[in-house]
């Protein structure tokens, strides 16, 4: 016999609930679309660039080889975060859950701190590291800090001990980073522009890397969305519908560890992406997970490349870093989002 279909949260059926997350994805769309142009002329020489790139060459290598690789990649990188923090809620059922929960983020920056104390920092060296060495660094140690967790945890089975053990994973490799820090006063620098995050590395194969990944990731996720569903009703309410909750609580895990380990690799440590788009997305419209982990999605890399003009724009021609634009926006959302909802009129 066919186990039933979890109905939690499905739209009504009338043609306003099924419109209102249609108009959202397309509005969310175009508002990314206006964003990269935006974000293509945003530089020492304005539009002016994008204007000339037809007939200068210059002018063009400017605008295809820096600011547009730069601007895809941030929506990708924030269009990763944005989904796997969508992701992290809805597995955990906890709404501050973000995509660093499980030790990624304490991992991505001991992977760099080991790789630069390794190779050392220096003008010639520190280009090709950041290509090579320092991306890879960061996505293994990424990987390598949600790995230990599963460890410490003894497995997927139980929620309450992942989320601890991701806990106990990030204070100690956090320590052990400090620990190389102190060892290696050379590498502070690198590792604050790691830890701030910056999209100024981004490259075309970056690019198409970040948007292979996302693809990937969000065709999963959406074949996983019932799960979502099931879920939020509890383990208990998961298991009695016949959701196989253990295996697929570890692809998603997976699916967590591979889309936060893609976008901390290319753009470092950025701030409040994960956890504010999936609040945005939820206050937006209330649907299923199939449509929130997309809407999540979008406006995680919506979010991210706007902070990423203004990082370019506020101080031009200097750069602020990215991370602290997301920090104050995304916590300024939510710190809003929790007075309305404590207010006596709000929902708590």
């Amino acid at each position: 016999m066919t186990p039933p279909t979890p109905q939690v949260g499905r739209s009504t059926g009338s043609p306003l609930a099924l419109c209102v997350p249609r108009v959202l994805v397309a509005a969310l769309l175009c508002l990314g679309a206006a964003l990269v142009l935006l974000g293509a002329g945003v530089g020492s020489t304005g539009m002016q660039s994008v204007l000339n790139a037809w007939h200068d060459p210059l002018a063009w290598q400017i605008v295809w080889d820096i600011r547009l690789p730069r601007t895809l990649g941030a929506w990708a990188a924030g269009a990763l975060l944005g989904l796997a923090g969508a992701v992290a809620q809805g597995l955990f059922r906890n709404p501050l859950a973000d995509p660093y929960l499980l030790g990624s983020a304490s991992g991505a920056s001991l992977g760099v701190a080991v790789a630069l104390l390794l190779w050392g920092v220096s003008a010639a060296a520190t280009p090709w590291l950041v290509r090579l060495g320092l991306t890879g660094a960061a996505f293994v140690g990424a990987i390598g800090g949600v790995l230990l967790t599963l460890v410490l945890a003894r497995g997927v089975q139980h929620t309450l001990r992942l989320l601890l053990a991701g806990v106990v994973v990030g204070f100690v490799l956090g320590a052990v980073k400090e620990l190389i820090g102190l060892a290696a006063p050379d590498i502070l620098s690198a590792m604050q522009a790691f830890n701030l995050g910056s999209t100024g590395f981004v490259g075309w194969s970056a690019c198409l890397l970040m948007a292979a990944v996302w693809g990937i990731c969000q065709t999963a996720a959406w074949g996983a969305s019932r799960v979502l569903d099931a879920l939020s009703l509890g383990e208990a309410t998961a298991h009695s519908l016949g959701v196989p909750v253990v295996s697929m609580r570890a692809g998603l895990i997976v699916l967590l560890a591979l889309a936060t380990g893609t976008a901390v690799a290319q753009t470092g440590l950025i701030a409040f992406v994960g956890l504010a788009a999936p609040h945005l997305a939820r206050s937006l419209v209330k649907t299923t997970h199939a449509c929130l982990l997309l809407l999540a999605s979008l406006l995680g890399g919506a979010l991210l490349l706007a902070a990423d003009i203004l990082a370019r724009w506020v101080l031009a021609p200097q750069e602020l870093p990215v991370g602290v634009l997301t920090a104050v926006l995304g916590g300024g959302y939510l710190l809003v989002l929790m007075h309305r909802r404590g207010s006596p009129g709000g929902q708590v």
